[in-house]
This record gives structure tokens, sequence and C-alpha cells, in this order.
């Protein structure tokens, strides 16, 4: 009993071995007591009735013994029953039952017969003395002019009646048997059919725990197994994304720290080289360590918001900022990068915008990785344009480029950590972290980032921003 299996297979067969034996020997004795009785009883009442009204017609029978055996004798071959007859003073004159041939003209003792002088009327037993008989019927004949002049009593034998319900019992118990083994089998393959795919399921999760990698599951079944098991397929898919993330993480980690150190590295061992010694040479190695230092601040800032991710939380300090003043400043360095690669570079800020509740710092890294992917992908003359304005409760920052675009199949999967779309792959640096930390940055404000794009048209980033119902107070913590 402490497997699943056994427990299953009890739940299924045990209420079928309580219920369909109790249905059975319910049933017997409903039809033995309710049907089977209550019809003879009936049948029996109703002939006695007769017969007590001919012998009320008959009414010599009742002094001449005689007379009295002819008449039963007579009526006795129609009917069902044994019948005797009693004379007023309670004595038995004349019985086709051979048991009562012993007591013809003795006095019948029976509770029957002092109801019958009490109340005059019909009176039913049934017989649990004597075997032979199922039910006795007791009918006073009553004369107009002297009243009861003796009584008619009707015995029904049990021997065939008794035969054919052990028949219709037999028929009963094997019809209930047979549902029974039925029902066993049944429960069985049903209880069987559930433990299969839960232990399979279960091994399947003791293997992903220890590292094996598993092909999915068929998903088969109840609709509870059948979610269960598609929720482990998910589950099974999400660890394998996870784990190839953490190596291309890893990957990317190398990469990304070792190109700006293997870059440093070569600046230091130049100036140790004697390069301090050309002012216009240092100057320049100096410039290009600043630069790859930006870099890997950059590089940290992304991992920063990365951990801000695994813990759950950003911590936004919010304040009111008017977009005329503020997004300019924003925007002035990478409007500098787009024209060093000699792109049309624009922005245009709707007038009498509200002000908003964002923060600064975080709010302008979210714009800074829209603009700073569209300026990377977009190609040398083409156009990068950011377009400010508020419609229906909202501000909308659209960025709008002419790159390569983005395909549909790809367009979701984009703000997922660490993948990089076809188009990326042919540029060597970044990690794959800055759609995924822009959407969240925008759902930490209270709004959300919706992407346009078509294959070889370009691409269009919208950030949506609730002007209603933003908290002014500062230093909340939104959920990411």
């Amino acid at each position: 009993m402490r497997s699943l299996r056994s427990r299953l297979i009890l739940s299924h067969i045990l209420p079928l071995v309580i219920l369909i034996p109790a249905i059975g020997f319910g049933l017997i004795f409903l039809i033995r007591t309710q049907i089977l009785l209550a019809n003879i009883s009936s049948e029996l009442t109703h002939q006695a009735v007769l017969v007590a009204a001919m012998a009320r017609d008959y009414y010599e029978i009742w002094y001449d013994p005689g007379r009295a055996e002819a008449f039963v004798n007579t009526i006795s071959p129609s009917l069902m029953a044994n019948i005797t007859l009693i004379d007023s003073d309670g004595r038995i004159l004349v019985s086709s039952d051979p048991q009562d041939a012993n007591q013809v003209g003795e006095v019948y003792a029976s509770p029957l017969l002092q109801k019958a002088y009490q109340s005059p009327n019909i009176q039913v037993e049934y017989s649990k003395s004597q075997p032979s008989e199922i039910s006795n019927v007791l009918v006073p004949v009553i004369h107009p002019m002297r009243g009861i002049v003796g009584f008619v009593r009707l015995s029904n034998p049990f021997t065939t009646i008794e035969a054919d319900f052990q028949r219709l019992s037999q028929v009963i118990l094997i019809v209930l048997g047979a549902g029974l083994l039925a029902g066993l089998v049944i429960g069985l393959i049903l209880a069987i059919s559930l433990e299969r795919p839960l232990k399979r399921t279960t091994q399947a999760v003791y293997q992903l725990a220890n590292g094996e990698q598993l092909a999915p599951l068929p998903e088969s079944g109840p609709e509870e197994i059948k979610y269960l098991l598609r929720a482990f397929n998910t589950l099974s898919l999400q660890l394998r994304s996870l784990e190839v993330s953490r190596r291309q993480l890893l990957a990317n980690l190398v990469h990304e720290l070792g190109r700006p150190l293997g870059a440093l590295q070569s600046a230091v061992q130049a100036l140790l080289g004697g390069a301090d010694q050309d002012p216009g040479l240092r100057k320049e190695l100096l410039s290009g360590m600043g630069d790859e230092l930006a870099r890997l601040r950059n590089l940290l800032t992304d991992l920063s918001h990365l951990h801000d991710q695994v813990v759950g939380s950003l911590e936004l300090n919010c304040q009111p900022l008017h977009m005329e003043e503020w997004l300019p400043r924003v925007l002035a360095p990478w409007r500098e990068a787009a024209l060093d690669k000699q792109q049309d570079f624009s922005f245009e800020i709707e007038p009498g915008l509200p002000a908003l509740e964002i923060d600064p710092d975080r709010f302008g890294q979210a714009i800074g990785n829209l603009v700073s992917n569209a300026i990377r992908y977009t190609p040398s003359g083409g156009r990068v344009r950011i377009d400010i304005h508020g419609d229906g409760g909202e501000v909308r920052f659209q960025v709008t480029d002419t790159g390569p675009g983005i395909s549909a199949d790809e367009q979701e999967r984009i703000f997922t950590p660490f993948y990089r779309g076809r188009s990326a792959r042919r540029f060597s640096d970044g990690m794959g972290l800055g759609l995924s930390i822009a959407r969240d940055l925008v759902t930490a404000h209270g709004g959300r980032l919706t992407l346009v794009s078509t294959p070889g048209q370009g691409s269009r980033f919208t950030i949506h921003l609730p002007v209603e119902g933003e908290d002014p107070l500062a230093d909340r913590v939104y959920p990411s």
C-alpha cells in the first residue's frame, strides 16, 4: 500500500467490492419481501375473498362435513393455495393441506382466529414457524342473518415458489458477479493507465534533477495528466534554455572581458615600452584605454541589471521630468555616434507634454539601449529617428531605424536575455541583454514596449508610458 499503483487500484476496486455485493443482497431482499411476497399475499387474499363469498352461499357446508369436504375438493384444484374451512367455534372442518389431516375436528389455535373474532376483517400472516407455507389468509364468512358462520383459510405452499426464487437469486448473483469482475478489470486498467504517466513523469523529474538530458515526454492520458506532462516539458525546455544561456553568458563574458582587457594590456605595454615619450601617441593610447574602460563599465551596468532581474525587483528613484529639457541631454551622445557612422539622426518632441514621473538614470538607460541598437544595426547612410508625442493618456517614445528589420518568428524572442537575432550575429560585440533590460525598465515604470518590424524595411520600437495614475513619490520599489 505504499506505492501509488496499489493505492490507485484499491481506490478503484474497493468501492466495487463493497457496493456491488451490498446492492446484490439488497436487491434480493427487496424482491423477496417487497415484490414476491407482496404479490403472492395479494393474490392469496383475492382468492380467499372469492372462496368466502362462495362458502356464504353454500350455508349447509358449515353443518355437514360431507358437503364441506365436497366443496373443498371442488374448489381446491383451481386454487394456487391450500384451503381450510373452520366453523364458528374455531374447529377445523376440512382441509386440502395434508399436514392438517390429523387436526380435523380440533380447534385451530392461531392469533389470526382471535383477531378475526375481535374484528371480522381479512387477516393476513407471514408464517415464520412453518417452512412449507409462505403466508396465511383468514377471511370470516358472515351470513346476513346468523353473523359469522365460519372462516376460510388459504395457505400458500412455499416449495415451488422458493425454487423459482432461488433460480432468480442465482441469476441476480451471476449478473452482479460478472459486473463486479468487469469492474475490477476496468478499475485495474484505469489505475495502471493513471499510474504509468505519473511514474514516468516522476522518474523524468528525478533524472532532470540529476542533470540528465531528456526528450519531451508524450502528452497522453486524461486532461490533468496532459497538463502535468505539458508543464514538465515546458519546465524541461526552460531549464535547457537556461543552461544554454548560462554557457552563452560565460562565453560572452570571456569575449566581452577579454577584448578590452587585451586592448588595455597592449596599451600598457606600449606605454611601458616608451610610447609615453611621444605626447600624441600617449594621448591616443590613453584615449583608447578610456574607451575600453567605458565599455567595461557598460558591461558591468548590464550585468548589474541582470542581477536585478534574478533578484526580482528594480529600485526606481522617480522624479517629475519635462521631456523638452531632459531628453536632448540623453540623446546627445547617441547623435554623435550616429553622425560618426554617417547616419541621418533626428528627434522630435511634441510641445506641451506633461511632466513624467520617471527615474532619469533607469529610463535613460532604456532609451539608450533602443537607440544604441538602432544605430548599431542601421548601415551608413541610413536613418535613425526618435519621436515623442502624447496620445490617449500616454506618452509614446518611438525609435525608428532603416536597418535590416526583424523577422516575425524572432520578434518576441529578441526580448529574451542573451538571445541574439540573425542580424545581430554579424556583430561581434554585445551580449544580447539590451532589449531585455529595456523592456524590464519600461515595465518597472508601468509602461510597455512594443515592436513593429518588417525584414528589409527597418524596425520601430515604441515605449508606451501612461501619464495618469503615476505615483510621484520617490524611492519606490517596482516589480520587474
